[in-house]
């Protein structure tokens, strides 16, 4: 990346630093950034909830849940500079853990996330262009979930895993 000086004319490299050198963080910085502007992965999403912990018997959380426009679930999960290398089973078991939600777990994951007094039936109803509630299909079938990983650098283990997993159809 460059920075343009157009009075001199002239262009100058940028040095590259991670946001960890620039004292971002995961959860206050990246985390915050997508959940106020989910367009920046590429397509519309609606963020349903930060910090998911509703896992029975489970003591872990994902980053953000989030639903496309074909009723799916997404699963986001960020690493700020570095995917490490078990991003893929962390979010693999993420999925596996939400593949169960009903439509009413959805709309009271939804309902709790919201810090107005929005109803998230509304909502998600505006969300998909104003159809019913009644006729909007959430998290249909055991393979219906997509992951989403977030970082700047993904190690060899992940593209790996994550490109095998591929052929299996998982929407990765």
């Amino acid at each position: 990346m460059y920075i343009i000086d157009r009075e001199k004319n002239r262009i100058s490299k940028l040095k590259q630093k991670s946001f960890s050198e620039l004292k971002f963080r995961e959860r206050e910085h990246l985390q915050e950034w997508i959940a106020n502007n989910p367009i920046s992965l590429g397509e519309e999403l609606l963020i349903i909830q930060k910090e998911f912990s509703g896992f029975s018997e489970m003591n872990e959380r994902l980053d953000l849940l989030a639903l496309d426009k074909l009723g799916n679930l997404v699963i986001i999960e960020n690493k700020l500079d570095d995917s490490g290398k078990d991003v893929t089973w962390q979010v693999i078991k993420y999925a596996s853990y939400c593949a169960s939600l009903t439509k009413q777990d959805i709309l009271r994951i939804y309902q709790d996330f919201l810090v107005t007094t929005a109803i998230a039936q509304d909502k998600i109803s505006e969300f998909f262009d104003n159809r019913e509630i009644s006729e909007i299909l959430l998290n249909q079938g055991l393979n219906s979930q997509r992951l989403i990983l977030v970082a700047a650098n993904f190690r060899k283990e992940v593209t790996s895993s994550v490109l095998w997993l591929m052929n299996f159809k998982i929407r990765l």
